[in-house]
């Protein structure tokens, strides 16, 4: 019992900080401005980690890969660290610990990022419906137009109901299948 609830607290911590991360990765990497109430909670939570990082990690292509990378070394580092709480020996062969953690890790980090893409459709769908006009909409605008502008060219707005919104949600749920079957062989290396 003690053992899940170390679990538990550990993966809510370091989990909270992975998706910072990578959102903070996601908002730079699609030009999401940062001068709102979520982008400066991003950075004022983020900056004390990402700053000197970024003084090791070089920008890619304008990528802040400090972000990125931070977000999959503290993936892997709650993956091993799970591991050991639930008493699993990871140690018999570090080699395939290490690589094996390290992919779980980049698959989770893909996983991350579709969720964060669903959780901003929902709410740009609410936000729609509810206040057009909220001063966080075109927050959620920019981080979703990349991936719904491809819809939207095979499924027009019927009225003022835009279905690309659903149609994109569907397909990431469908994405999210291959995904967890990913995680499970990857993880039943174990």
């Amino acid at each position: 019992m003690l053992n899940q609830i170390a679990g538990f607290l550990v993966d809510v911590v370091v989990g909270f900080f992975v998706y910072l991360l990578l959102a903070r990765f996601l908002f730079q990497w699609l030009r999401v401005p940062f001068r709102n109430a979520v982008g400066e909670m991003l950075i004022a939570l983020t900056n004390w980690i990402v700053l000197p990082a970024r003084r090791v990690i070089p920008s890619l292509a304008g990528l802040d890969l400090a972000s990125l990378l931070l977000a999959w070394l503290l993936q892997a580092l709650l993956i091993f660290v799970l591991y050991l709480i639930a008493g699993l020996n990871i140690t018999a062969v570090p080699e395939a610990a290490v690589g094996t953690i390290a992919c779980l890790a980049l698959v989770d980090l893909v996983r991350f990022a579709v969720y964060i893409l669903v959780f901003a459709l929902i709410v740009q769908a609410v936000l729609s419906w509810v206040n057009p006009h909220s001063p966080i909409g075109p927050l959620f605008d920019a981080l979703t137009r990349p991936f719904l502008r491809p819809i939207r060219r095979f499924v027009p707005p019927l009225g003022n109901v835009d279905l690309s919104l659903l149609v994109l949600i569907v397909l990431l749920q469908v994405l999210l299948i291959p995904l967890a079957h990913l995680r499970t062989m990857v993880g039943g290396l174990f």
